[in-house]
């Protein structure tokens, strides 16, 4: 069986949109990049990621907004030639971006959990909080890679579902504080 692992930057307030723009629409967008001293080692969390990465998964929005930089980018060049999973019941196979690797255009809750019940390694979940919740509500969240950011944002989608869903328990696996104020949390869902 396969692990999903959400990854993201989220604020002390659990907002991870607009993390590097302002797509979303709120005035806060951008946060992680402003205000916040640079620290290299906050970082390493995705180099780390990487080496264990072995398929991405995005819901609709944020595959596009991924495609639309990712593929030229020479900072993700690594993630290029790996396989790509959209999780959108509107994106076309048209929509998808030549020459970023294999994807596939999944449909449903339960055709991820069919992947994830597949050979293979870990596939990492990036942005995409509204996917993030409905897998997590499906309980097929696996793990957290989170680096929460000293900041209240008051507005901004949040990682987690307010609604009444099971109480579900976590693991610490590791955690580090940067001199900046982050922190690295990385939990195991139990």
């Amino acid at each position: 069986m396969r692990e999903i692992v959400y990854t993201g930057f989220m604020s002390l307030d659990g907002v991870v949109d607009s993390p590097g723009g302002a797509v979303e629409g709120h005035r806060s967008g951008g946060w992680v990049f402003q205000d916040i001293e640079f620290v290299p080692e906050a970082w390493t969390i995705k180099g780390e990621e990487l080496e264990e990465t072995t398929a991405l998964m995005f819901g609709g929005r944020s595959y596009e907004a991924f495609a639309a930089v990712w593929p030229g980018s020479a900072d993700h060049v690594a993630y290029k030639d790996l396989p790509k999973y959209v999780v959108s019941s509107s994106l076309s196979e048209d929509a998808l971006v030549d020459g970023w690797g294999p994807q596939t255009v999944l449909r449903s809750t339960e055709e991820v959990a069919a992947l994830k019940e597949g050979e293979g390694g870990a596939i990492f979940v990036h942005g995409s909080a509204e996917l993030a919740r409905r897998l997590s509500e499906a309980g097929l969240i696996d793990r957290y890679h989170l680096l929460v950011f000293p900041v209240l944002l008051g507005a901004g989608k949040s990682l987690f579902s307010r609604e009444d869903n099971d109480k579900r328990t976590l693991t610490l696996r590791s955690s580090e504080a940067y001199k900046n104020g982050i922190l690295k949390l990385i939990y195991d869902v139990n």
